[in-house]
């Protein structure tokens, strides 16, 4: 049998293309199993910077939809997230909505590349879109394709995020090759403390002092130390709050308020650890965007453990 934890040279690393990569983490993930991104592509230019700070792939900053998919290099695996909005009970290949074109390119670029494999990230509100039927759709349009697809609501803190993070994964491999199996869970969950307690404190530009607004106070936001933070979303301004700010204080319905001390949100370093983005990773772009590349990426550990998966049952 195989030894599924040996190093893999760079000779033996498998290559991926990366659609709607953000600054990486999808792809830093898989890397970090032994892939290797040779295309990203993305529309922010702070994210393809960021991507370029870490990756040697080739990254192509511009908007998918001018994109000629002919000039995509062939890759055995096919990573992204493609957003969702434009789905309606009709289901993706019957929606008439500009949105879905994106959906649609990553399933042409899978179409022509025909990877192996390919992964899809999402958010978990997919699985109820339709009342499920959208997600039954994309399955059977990649089955129409040649693959075996299967999905799964995964949270990012089983598997050593330190972040309540819940996502779903959704992975087609090709005929023949046998269904996916999704990784189990680790044992020991990883805390605020376990991220972040040897942190200095922050400089006052690396982290969002906007006003807390209503939208913010409207439930609780923070997380103690021997506890997984909130998840980290996109917009700085609904950032959770730091672990040793005052505990927060249900006073109404849908109505919350600080309790005494220090109040202040995570700083974008915080942030980019709770997703275990490296420490030493610099992300391009002012405050707003940096807090944006962070929240919108697939936590790089969460990625790490289904590439890992990836690789022994496909690439062993």
């Amino acid at each position: 049998m195989a030894d599924t934890n040996a190093p893999i040279t760079d000779a033996k690393r498998i290559e991926l293309v990366s659609l709607f990569c953000g600054a990486g983490g999808l792809d830093m993930g898989f890397e970090n199993a032994g892939f290797r991104t040779i295309w990203a592509n993305d529309i922010l230019p702070e994210a393809c910077e960021t991507h370029r700070n870490w990756s040697d792939s080739e990254v192509i900053c511009e908007d998918i939809r001018n994109i000629d998919v002919s000039t995509i290099p062939q890759a055995k695996v096919v990573v992204g997230g493609f957003p969702c909005q434009g789905f309606s009970l009709a289901g993706p290949r019957k929606v008439d909505d500009s949105r879905n074109v994106l959906y649609k390119f990553f399933v042409e670029v899978v179409d022509r590349l025909k990877p192996d494999v390919f992964v899809a990230e999402n958010v978990k509100g997919i699985l109820t879109l339709g009342d499920g039927s959208i997600i039954k759709a994309i399955i059977a349009e990649f089955a129409d394709k040649g693959y075996t697809v299967t999905y799964k609501l995964l949270n990012a803190a089983d598997y050593g995020v330190p972040q309540d993070r819940m996502r779903v994964i959704i992975v087609g491999a090709k005929e023949g090759l046998g269904e996916f199996e999704f990784p189990r869970p680790v044992e020991k969950k990883v805390t605020l403390w376990d991220a972040l307690s040897d942190f200095s404190d922050p400089d006052a530009d690396e982290v969002c002092n906007a006003p807390y607004s209503s939208r913010y106070m409207s439930r609780n936001r923070k997380r103690g130390w021997s506890e997984s933070s909130y998840t980290i979303p996109a917009m700085a301004k609904q950032v959770p709050l730091h672990p040793s700010s005052p505990d927060m204080i249900r006073i109404g319905k849908d109505e919350w308020t600080f309790g005494d001390g220090e109040t202040r949100r995570f700083s974008w370093k915080e942030a980019a650890a709770v997703q275990t983005f490296p420490r030493n990773l610099e992300f391009s772009g002012d405050l707003t965007k940096k807090y944006l590349q962070i929240g919108n990426a697939v936590p790089v550990k969460l990625a790490e453990a289904i590439g890992r998966a990836v690789m022994n049952q496909f690439f062993r």
